[in-house]
């Protein structure tokens, strides 16, 4: 039988930003995938009253080249700032940053698949030539940190379906999916049209 994912919140604090005052939760856990448990840990930022509504949320997965370097790449960085901008102008609203860089595969695996890119293949074939699967991530914790936030339902900031079956699957009820779809960029136009062909994602309405 599957183990059931486990989180425990470890700190909390005030969170000033440049969207405005969130409060930051910082939570560990664990979750098995392909038979193997591994920890993590996530961040929480939550903006004002979420429990009077279903709040929108934004799960983002860590992304170092374009979070924090601006990469052109993909559109990681748009999207999280896109979030944030979203919530602040809702005044309410919770953030999950999760620790899957690179779809799951991990930072050293993900430049080498930029590399393998650099040579013609597309970011799915990359990874699988690694090894790995096209998309490593389960979702299984940020299902998790919303009940403990003692969030049941919310508006999920998306275009990836995967992420809302999983919080549906851990009891979170998504009552609306809001797009998450931001201006391509010419270097990210075919990292875009692989997400939409390859992985399902929910966006080219632009």
């Amino acid at each position: 039988m599957k183990a059931s994912p486990k989180v425990r919140k470890v700190a909390e604090a005030d969170f000033p930003t440049r969207w405005g005052a969130f409060r930051v939760h910082g939570f560990e856990g664990s979750a098995k995938s392909d038979g193997q448990s591994s920890a993590e840990t996530l961040v929480a930022l939550v903006m004002g009253d979420v429990h009077s509504r279903p709040p929108l949320v934004r799960v983002h997965s860590q992304c170092l080249t374009g979070d924090v370097f601006g990469s052109l790449r993909c559109d990681c960085r748009q999207q999280l700032e896109m979030a944030l901008s979203l919530i602040a102008a809702e005044g309410a609203g919770v953030l999950i940053y999760e620790q899957q860089e690179g779809r799951g595969i991990g930072l050293a695996a993900k430049l080498q698949a930029y590399e393998l890119q650099d040579a013609g293949m597309d970011t799915v074939e990359a990874n699988e030539k690694l090894g790995f699967k096209a998309d490593q991530r389960e979702f299984e914790l940020p299902g998790e940190v919303l009940k403990a936030l003692k969030l049941h339902e919310v508006r999920l900031l998306s275009n990836n379906p995967r992420k809302v079956a999983a919080l549906e699957r851990a009891g979170v009820k998504v009552v609306e999916r809001v797009s998450c779809e931001v201006e391509p960029h010419a270097r990210s136009r075919a990292y875009l049209k692989t997400k939409k062909e390859k992985l399902g994602h929910l966006i080219g309405n632009r």
